[in-house]
């Protein structure tokens, strides 16, 4: 192992202390939820106390109880604040992630493994927000999320529109001429295959875009590069070897935001759920009362729910106020089943 080596490695390890500092700090946010005060003299000491006992003599007890004395504070610090935190399903750098800064730039994006595990962070108070993609323009809707959303008490307070924009990521001072192979989830190796094929790139599938770009920091696989969101090379401490490598510019996916409490804002788009009766003619029925109204419906889905009976989730402009709105839910209410108004919001495009 030679000097430029070891300062390689001295590299990557200086950012992953910097990200495990970021996980524990988002851990102590979540924690705030479960105490009853920030304060807690007698378990930090006990911390403190178990950790220098594994020092190893490469530095001192000092040293290691002054950081981790810091690294508390700053933990209190963080707790002390009004953070809102917002729930997405993927590793940091997905494009759930980046969707959220664009709704509101303030919350603390908080990770998830499932997307029932945001549903349920935001349901039991563990979080503020949640956001989930509802629905891609190549991929069609996201049948998982449409399931919950019809068997969930959540609200939706907001809607993003957002352009996705594929890049190909490598470990700083790659040579993309060596490169061989390309980890991403499969749709975004699909969405890339033009690229891919192009450039005699070989697409290997994982379970994730932005995992796809941390396991590349992590283990810098020989010859590899990710295809994930720029935001991810941010968080991973990569290069972006090429911006906007998908077959298609418009690349669209639609996010919804959700929480325990209704909108308090006015919107100018509602979502409902229902359900009907097995009768010819009742889905067409309630949509007469929307075209009677003169209200536009953005979108309509049929949801697989229980005992294979399907439910609707139905998108349509306007406003929860609107004297015209108003009574066409009632009449739409009277000739249904379940039915449920999921929210009154805006619906913002990222730029």
């Amino acid at each position: 192992m030679n000097l430029d080596e070891i300062r390689k490695k001295v590299d990557t390890i200086d950012f992953q202390i910097l990200k495990l500092l970021n996980t524990r700090m988002e851990l102590a946010l979540r924690s705030k939820k479960f105490k009853k005060a920030v304060e807690d003299p007698i378990r930090e000491q006990e911390i403190i106390k178990n950790l220098t006992k594994c020092t190893r003599n490469l530095f001192s007890d000092a040293l290691c109880e002054k950081l981790f004395t810091a690294i508390m504070k700053e933990s209190k610090r963080l707790q002390n604040q009004d953070y809102k935190l917002i729930g997405f399903q993927g590793e940091h750098g997905a494009f759930s992630e980046a969707a959220a800064f664009i709704w509101d730039d303030s919350l603390i994006p908080m990770p998830c493994v499932e997307f029932t595990e945001v549903f349920r962070g935001v349901g039991s108070g563990l979080y503020d927000f949640g956001i989930v993609p509802v629905e891609n323009l190549l991929g069609g809707n996201v049948s998982q999320v449409n399931e919950l959303i019809i068997n969930t008490d959540l609200f939706i307070i907001g809607a993003i529109e957002f352009h996705v924009h594929h890049c190909l990521l490598a470990p700083p001072n790659t040579d993309y001429r060596e490169l061989r192979a390309v980890y991403s989830h499969s749709q975004a190796l699909e969405q890339c295959h033009n690229f891919l094929e192009r450039n005699n790139l070989e697409p290997i599938p994982y379970y994730d875009t932005a995992g796809a770009a941390k396991m590349l920091a992590e283990k810098s696989p020989k010859a590899s590069a990710a295809i994930a969101s720029k935001l991810a090379a941010e968080m991973y401490n990569l290069e972006v070897i090429k911006e906007n490598i998908e077959n298609l510019d418009l690349n669209l996916t639609r996010f919804l935001i959700l929480s325990k409490e209704r909108n308090k804002e006015k919107g100018n788009k509602c979502s409902i759920t229902f359900s009907t009766a097995h009768k010819a003619g009742t889905l067409f029925k309630v949509l007469k009362i929307f075209a009677d109204a003169n209200i536009n419906l953005s979108r309509i889905e049929s949801v697989p729910n229980r005992m294979g009976s399907f439910a609707f989730f139905l998108d349509f402009l306007g406003s929860d106020e609107q004297d015209n709105v108003k009574s066409a839910l009632e009449e739409v209410k009277k000739n249904t089943q379940d039915f449920r108004l999921l929210g009154c919001y805006s619906e913002k495009k990222d730029k």
